[in-house]
């Protein structure tokens, strides 16, 4: 019996919008809403350990930035858009309700390629990864392609009524827009070969409530309200959606986290400095093969992980044959874990 495929983290890439919002420029921003409430200099800075965040470009969309970071993957891999079996789009934004993104990214790549969306918040990468695993390990397809693009800073809060509303639409002043890209083939699977060796999932969606955008679904169709249309946090403001699940992490995979602490290089994901430095401490996590990127990049939703593995291949953090592990947490609450060798 011919052993399955492993697949093949063949490239990674990410595309980075030139614009940069600083977190002074949010507070002008939201002294120029006009809002009741305008936060004192440096306290969003000091709250969220973030300097600035990557915007896009006005009339940008998040299929534009998923195109962008998929023509830098398909170039490094020397890939043409025809040999693409699957398209998936991963992300926590989309382009419009029907149809999925991934039809306007397959038509601007020119791919002609079965494509569907996979959509778990900031997970989605992790998810698509998994898919993407399944499908060529029962040879269903030899090259997937994952594209993401998040265009977060349309869920920022301009208009703030009072300091509290400020510290639940905090995670909004965070969040940074990013393309990222990952091109997955089929490898052979015996010791030593390069591929994902380990992926694990878990949920625990009683706590769906905790960090929310709530407008545009089915329970608010047509909603106006800034509550509705921003990211907010509707739990205890001292804890958030990442932070709460570390011990249901902890419990769940145990033994995964072992080998997520021997690896050479941990990307976890970040959406703040306090968050990222309790999820180190408390797992904990050798700091030295981490890398905190939320402070420079903002929290780039699902593409933080190809962001942080993209800055640790240009630092010479990971060489080949190593073990890089992926530590993703997201709203819902879910996790995800994914342990390659480059």
């Amino acid at each position: 019996m011919l052993e399955a495929p492993r697949a093949r983290l063949t490239a990674v890439a990410v595309h980075l919008p030139s614009r940069y919002r600083t977190m002074e420029e949010i507070r002008a921003g939201i002294a120029a809403a006009q809002s009741p409430y305008v936060p004192p200099p440096g306290l969003i800075e000091d709250i969220t350990g973030v300097r600035g965040v990557h915007v896009s470009e006005e009339g940008e969309c998040a299929s534009d930035l998923a195109v962008a970071a998929a023509r830098k993957a398909l170039a490094e891999a020397g890939t043409a858009i025809d040999e693409v079996d699957l398209l998936l789009f991963a992300a926590t934004s989309q382009d419009m309700i029907e149809p999925s993104t991934s039809h306007l990214v397959a038509a601007k790549l020119g791919a002609a390629c079965p494509v569907f969306d996979v959509t778990n918040a900031c997970n989605s990468v992790l998810n698509a990864m998994e898919v993407a695993d399944a499908f060529i390990a029962t040879r269903r397809y030899r090259t997937v392609l994952i594209a993401c693009g998040e265009v977060g800073s349309m869920v920022t809060r301009w208009h703030v009524p009072d300091h509290e509303a400020l510290l639940r639409a905090m995670p909004g002043y965070t969040v940074s827009d990013a393309g990222a890209a990952l091109l997955l083939t089929a490898g052979p699977a015996e010791d030593g070969d390069p591929g994902v060796l380990t992926l694990r999932f878990a949920a625990d969606s009683t706590a769906w409530n905790a960090c929310t955008v709530s407008g545009g679904g089915s329970m608010h169709p047509r909603a106006f309200d800034d509550e509705h249309l921003t990211i907010r946090l509707n739990g205890d403001l001292l804890r958030t959606t990442a932070v709460e699940g570390l011990t249901f992490l902890q419990r769940s995979a145990e033994r995964e986290l072992e080998a997520v602490r021997a690896s050479a290089f941990i990307a976890v994901h970040q959406i703040g400095m306090p968050q990222y430095q309790e999820i180190v401490e408390r797992l904990p996590l050798p700091a030295d093969r981490c890398m905190p990127t939320v402070a420079e990049h903002g929290n780039c939703a699902a593409a933080s992980l190809p962001l942080q593995l993209v800055k640790a291949r240009e630092s010479d953090r990971i060489e080949p044959g190593d073990t890089v592990a992926m530590l993703g947490l997201a709203s819902g609450m879910s996790f995800g874990l994914a342990l390659v060798r480059w």
